[in-house]
């Protein structure tokens, strides 16, 4: 393990170099590695792994056709390297159970017995575990139970391995039956494609997770932008000005450089007019939301906003509901602002124009 100072707290990092591939293929090589679910993480870490020179199989319900197609379009073969999820499941000595988190709790009654002594359960997400109370999935004791977390969506985690980056990942060891868990876990980190693995456990992983979708990376993120494009619209601005002023210059600019440099270099490299309010009004915005974000992490760890996901995404007409809330959000002016936006960028003008 590499010792990193992050901001004056020391903690151990595993890159590639103390955990090279070659290492992770030698660790896995009498495994029959079984990825459940080739849904966004299930397709995008078996072909990532594939791609590293792995064998695996794919369990994936049939009756799900997209999903299906999707392995048969990706070169998964039937009866080959791809089977039901039970068959696979029964094949595999390190099954990584990557349906959603709703149906790994429907599922759970069926995979479980089909787990042997010294097998690896392997997850990307605490959410069955941890609210177990909830999920009903309490894996038997002689088995591992492991986890490594992509810190991305999945397409950054197929986008980044193919670009040669990767992109980061927790790991942790919920329950280590054969002496050997962690390095299982590791090893299938490395095989992934991660750019480098730092140690949570199981609770704090979904516990940041959750909050992280909610707050910063998508709910928040997403009402903090509706509302300063409202304010700008209601105080006369055109769409096409307060959509840029709100998300353009965020996406294509500043968080691109903020990304690569940090926010000091950020305040430190814009106008002084921009540098100066920034500075100021960081402090405002802060004090308004740390209220919000407190209710928000005691909601997730108390497991309110598990059974809130539990019951909705369980409702059968679940998906109407889903698309109709989605629905509004595309049809916002914001958002149908926005489309016309991204039209007008050099590259898909360019496009359309050959």
């Amino acid at each position: 393990m590499a010792r990193i100072d992050f901001g004056g707290v020391e903690e151990d990092v595993v890159t590639r170099d103390e955990f090279p591939l070659e290492k992770a293929r030698e660790v896995l090589k009498d495994e029959t590695i079984c990825v459940l679910g080739y849904g966004r993480q299930g397709a995008a870490q078996g072909l990532n792994m594939r791609d590293n020179g792995l064998d695996l199989i794919i369990g994936q319900a049939p009756e799900f056709k997209d999903e299906w197609q999707k392995a048969l379009d990706d070169g998964w073969v039937p009866d080959e390297n791809l089977f039901a999820v039970e068959e696979a499941a029964r094949r595999g000595t390190l099954i990584q159970y990557l349906l959603t988190d709703a149906a790994q709790t429907i599922v759970w009654p069926k995979l479980k017995p089909c787990l042997n002594a010294g097998d690896a359960l392997y997850f990307s997400h605490g959410f069955s575990i941890v609210y177990r109370d909830q999920t009903g999935v309490v894996p038997p004791d002689d088995v591992d139970v492991i986890l490594v977390a992509p810190k991305g969506a999945a397409a950054s985690v197929r986008r980044n391995f193919l670009d040669g980056s990767g992109i980061n990942s927790s790991y942790a060891v919920h329950q280590d039956a054969t002496g050997r868990a962690e390095e299982r876990c590791l090893a299938v980190g490395i095989a992934i494609g991660s750019g480098y693995l730092f140690p949570t456990t199981f609770e704090h992983e979904v516990w940041s997770d959750l909050t992280g979708e909610r707050g910063v990376l998508m709910g928040c993120l997403a009402g903090v932008m509706e509302a300063q494009y409202n304010c700008l619209r209601a105080n006369g601005h055109s769409p096409s000005e307060s959509f840029n002023e709100t998300v353009e210059e965020l996406t294509q600019s500043l968080i691109r450089l903020v990304g690569e440099n940090g926010m000091d270099w950020m305040y430190a490299n814009c106008s002084v007019t921009a540098q100066r309010g920034a500075l100021d009004w960081r402090h405002r915005f802060r004090q308004a939301v740390e209220p919000v974000f407190d209710e928000l992490y005691g909601r997730v760890k108390d497991g309110t906003e598990t059974k809130i996901v539990l019951e909705s995404t369980g409702s059968p007409n679940y998906q109407q509901k889903l698309r109709a809330e989605l629905d509004e959000i595309k049809n916002s002016e914001m958002w149908r602002a926005g489309a016309a936006v991204r039209g007008l960028r050099p590259e898909k003008r360019g496009k359309a124009e050959s």
